[in-house]
């Protein structure tokens, strides 16, 4: 199973990167920790320094270089990254079908 991310999604990470000088080589870096009301949250951000490790699932989607290391891959095996705009907000969501809960604001689920 993959880690997909949707066009709008796309558009919006290389308009970060633009918009905050992120360069080229960065790495987007996309993680599961601990916390929020169900007990774990999405983490998403650029990474720089990243060292791949020999576990670490590396991605490359039109020309975003992805990294998940290997336990959160283990949450995060075949969800799909996208950006909404809309009532309940904007930003990006994860649709997760390994999250068996999530809270109400969607930021935190279980499995």
């Amino acid at each position: 199973m993959e880690l997909t991310v949707t066009e709008r999604a796309i558009k919006m990470i290389n308009n970060i990167r633009q918009e905050k000088s992120v360069p080229d080589s960065a790495i987007l870096r996309v993680g599961v920790v601990s916390g929020g009301c169900s007990g774990l949250t999405y983490d998403l951000d650029f990474d720089t320094d990243a060292e791949v490790q020999e576990n670490d699932k590396v991605f490359n989607i039109e020309g975003i270089k992805i990294l998940v290391d290997m336990r959160s891959f283990l949450y995060l095996a075949g969800t799909e990254l996208d950006y909404t705009e809309g009532l309940d907000g904007q930003g990006f969501h994860f649709k997760n079908p390994n999250a068996t809960r999530t809270c109400s604001c969607g930021e935190s689920f279980s499995i």
